[in-house]
């Protein structure tokens, strides 16, 4: 009898076992995490998103289920449309004047000025599209806060970008990574990636955003106006 071949399919690789029983759990904490963290506070910035929502479908992929891969994709959304309400209405609150750092490499007054400047020009296109930038997927929702965009307009617009940038993503991973059940080592590789990708990623990124912070406010010139 072949033993190889009486092995579920999903444990076949190397290492993987443990995914049959903490895999989808782990997945859906660390995506919803994640999804409210990077829409919702500054932190979000240097955060994996895109490779995150990829990376889940891949590790849904070991265990061949639809129907998680599709509930996920609409928790996530949900989680990323109450994220971006969250920013929105800090930036309402508070504004944005306490996010640039002198000197900083990504929140600096430039990039926030950038941003600013590209909501301006697109409007409620913006707040969609912004699902797809990553920087701007962060600073999006506090600047149309601070700008005191229309709250209905922006809870629509920031549903539509949800909605075409969460599911595309997660459903991308899990299906992608189907078609490769005829090569497993390839399966099984385009897995560890994602898994690397993402813990390398987030650790590089929470380095980044500590440096930052430890940075000076960068005020505007008429601060004290």
């Amino acid at each position: 009898m072949n033993l190889d071949a009486a092995q579920p399919a999903h444990t076949a690789g190397i290492g993987l076992s443990w995914l049959d029983t903490a895999g989808p759990v782990l997945v859906w904490v660390i995506v919803l995490s994640f999804v409210l963290i990077e829409c919702a506070l500054i932190i979000g910035l240097f955060l994996p998103g895109d490779s995150l929502l990829f990376g889940a479908g891949v590790v849904l992929a070991q265990h061949g289920s639809d129907l998680n891969a599709w509930l996920l994709s609409g928790a996530a959304l949900l989680t990323a449309v109450f994220g971006n309400q969250i920013g929105y209405y800090i930036g309402r609150g508070a504004g944005t004047q306490l996010i640039a750092r002198r000197g900083g490499r990504m929140l600096n007054r430039r990039n926030l000025e950038r941003a600013q400047e590209f909501l301006d020009r697109k409007g409620f296109f913006a707040i969609v599209a912004a699902r797809w930038i990553p920087w701007i997927r962060t600073l999006a929702p506090l600047i149309a806060g601070a700008a005191r965009m229309d709250s209905r307009r922006f809870l629509l617009a920031t549903t539509v970008g949800g909605l075409l940038w969460v599911p595309t993503l997660v459903l991308l991973g899990y299906y992608g990574a189907g078609l490769l059940d005829a090569i497993p080592w390839v399966k099984t590789a385009a897995l560890w990636v994602s898994i690397a990708f993402f813990v390398f990623g987030t650790a590089y990124g929470v380095l980044r955003y500590r440096q930052e912070m430890r940075r000076p406010v960068d005020e505007p010139d008429d601060a004290h106006a």
